[in-house]
């Protein structure tokens, strides 16, 4: 007997760890659950009851959801009531920042924690609900729950391409389903500015609108440009909105405004904040990739610019942090620049790397100024990183390490793990994608943010993990939600559960297939996985002992073994297949999941070899 390890394109790799007291199907798996008998029944005649003041807001918040969700009209009051059959919010610090504490009884539902606390306990509730015929019944259960990063987040670019207000608000609601706290917006770009200012309307009315756009694989052309206007903005008000639709959620919001480079849309409004005496025209990058004209380092011009949008800006982002990008500037037009090589000789610096650093501080010191902090892309370390700064480590995990070993606050987000524009199967079965990179479902869900390099001094300085939505490729929001869900998911996960809570089997075979039926009920495209495959296939004789599992709870697989791709004739029901291969034979299965809402899987292939 012999046992053979079958690998799906959508499940490579499977990670065994320590099970957590009870799965109780919630995403992310909480710190500690623990399954009780019986259950509690939520019906006409439950109350909510909120114990203080400060728990009233989020009881008022599960009355909506109930009539809205399943037209259920509740009491709401503010009178505790021991033995009233109730759903009891209590405020109270003592689980810790954004940790809760939940017990349902057959009697009660209790939930104590802070603000963050109490809505996080609130999203547990809701997963819990379970729909009995006409009645809504949840588990008994303890739950104590705290997350482990307190920076949990996905950057949203809209520089390449730009999204529906709505859409951006959809966004915002999944990532406070799956406690995740932060929404990255990377509103300037190259290729447009997102953001209405004030004082300098011409970003907008220039800066926001490019004449064509690249169509390719970022780095190989295949129709050249689509000649096509593109573009638009976010007014003041629509921030103002979504900012607060946010923090109704826990979600904070930073905004993204880059500096020094990534900074034509700009400059094609304002030419004079390029290097040189009479700089441009420029217009709004049409193409991808990283352009030489940047903000001049030598003006005082440009800093007064800069802090004046800045004002604006944090003027509409409450956010602790402010992002100012710091990626990717060349310094080609510095080292040509003579008032930059003033600069340089002024400050005392020794090359055109040590004044991006002299770039960064200042506007660091401006920000720090205004009581808030920046943050930037890795390459803010070059140079000499600014005094207060936390790092976002995109390039790879070192320069993450780097920045913790140097006392610096870090948000990992490596392209190797999290780049979630970065293509999920063979390229022939996806949408148009940057040309390299490869982040599935499972290496989103296996990365561990935290380097074991580090000391236990430094790794405190790992504060969280983000995941980056690129959108070069993205014209439609249907396209980043595409690339978005399911790994959203697994991020969530990441960045609450604890190592030794996390449970890879009842992820993949139990709990996303339930969010996943969940997710196929709305309206939101999604990638829909391949098969799971049971990592442990036996081979008795000649033949191979075979059994798949759905990754969509409700969906249907159809399989093929003649080298054709799958065809919904051949219906798996979930049961074992026997394969009957003669020694040195090979054997391919083709297969594809269709979903209770018509979603499909992409064909994944599986070869069978007898040794």
């Amino acid at each position: 007997m012999k046992y053979i390890l079958i690998c799906f394109l959508s499940f490579a790799l499977r990670t065994y760890a320590q099970t957590i007291s009870a799965d109780v199907g919630i995403i992310p798996a909480p710190a500690s659950a623990t399954l009780k008998k019986g259950n509690f029944t939520i019906d006409a005649k439950t109350q909510i009851i909120y114990a203080d003041g400060k728990s009233k807001k989020i009881a008022i918040v599960l009355k909506d959801y109930l009539q809205k969700s399943y037209g259920l009209k509740l009491p709401l009051s503010g009178v505790v009531n021991k033995s009233a059959r109730a759903i009891v919010f209590t405020h109270q610090d003592k689980p810790g920042k954004e940790a809760y504490r939940l017990a349902v009884s057959p009697v009660q539902v209790n939930i104590w924690g802070d603000e963050a606390g109490l809505f996080y306990g609130l999203q547990t509730l809701m997963q819990l609900i379970k729909v009995d015929g006409s009645t809504l019944k949840l588990p008994c259960v303890e739950i104590d729950d705290k997350p482990r990063y307190a920076y949990r987040g996905i950057m949203q670019d809209v520089g390449y391409h730009i999204y529906p207000v709505s859409f951006i608000k959809s966004q915002i609601e999944m990532l406070a389903k799956y406690k995740m706290n932060v929404y990255h917006w990377h509103l300037t770009e190259d290729h447009g500015w997102r953001i209405e200012i004030k004082k300098y309307p011409k970003l907008t009315s220039v800066g926001a609108y490019r004449v064509s756009t690249q169509i390719s694989h970022y780095t190989d052309s295949l129709n050249g440009q689509d000649h096509l206007p593109y573009g638009g903005f976010y007014t003041q008000e629509e921030i103002k909105e979504i900012v607060a639709f946010a923090a109704e959620r826990q979600v904070t919001v930073i905004p993204e405004i880059e500096l020094p480079g990534h900074s034509l849309a700009a400059l094609a409004a304002y030419p004079e904040l390029a290097c040189g005496d009479h700089p441009g025209p420029f217009k709004v990058a049409e193409s991808w990739g990283i352009f030489e004209d940047v903000y001049c380092a030598g003006k005082e011009n440009t800093f007064k610019f800069l802090e004046d949008v800045l004002t604006e800006v944090m003027a509409l982002f409450p956010s602790p942090y402010i992002h100012i990008g710091g990626d990717e500037c060349p310094k080609k037009r510095w080292s040509a620049c003579k008032y930059c090589q003033q600069r340089i000789k002024q400050e005392q610096l020794k090359d055109e790397f040590e004044l991006q650093s002299y770039f960064v501080k200042r506007i660091e010191k401006f920000v720090n100024s205004k009581g808030r902090k920046i943050i930037g892309w890795d390459e803010i370390l070059e140079g000499g990183l600014a005094p207060n700064a936390t790092v976002m480590a995109w390039r790879n995990i070192e320069e993450g390490v780097k920045a913790a070993q140097q006392d610096h606050d870090v948000v990992m987000s490596p392209m190797s793990h999290v780049y979630f524009d970065f293509i999920q199967g063979r390229r022939e079965h996806e949408p148009l994608a940057i040309g390299w990179g490869y982040n599935t479902l499972s290496r989103v869900y296996a990365y561990n943010p935290t380097p074991k390099v580090l000391s236990e001094a430094q790794k405190k300085h790992i504060i969280g993990v983000e995941a980056a939505i690129w959108t070069e490729h993205m014209d439609t929001h249907r396209k980043v939600e595409y690339m978005l869900y399911p790994r959203l998911m697994a991020l969530a996960e990441v960045a609450w559960t604890f190592p030794e809570k996390k449970d890879s089997v009842g992820f993949f075979e139990h709990r996303l297939p339930k969010h996943l039926l969940q997710l196929d009920k709305t309206d939101k495209i999604y990638r829909v996985p391949g098969p799971i495959g049971i990592a442990d296939t036996m081979l008795i004789g000649s033949v191979f002992k075979i059994q798949l599992k759905v990754p969509v709870e409700g969906a249907k697989i159809y399989y093929n073994f003649d080298g054709q791709d799958a065809r919904e004739t051949d219906y798996l029901y979930e049961r074992p297949i026997d394969i009957i291969l003669r020694k040195g034979e090979k054997r391919q299965l083709k297969t594809i999941v269709i979903t209770p809402s018509g979603k499909r899987s992409a064909n994944t292939s599986t070869l069978f070899i007898h040794p």
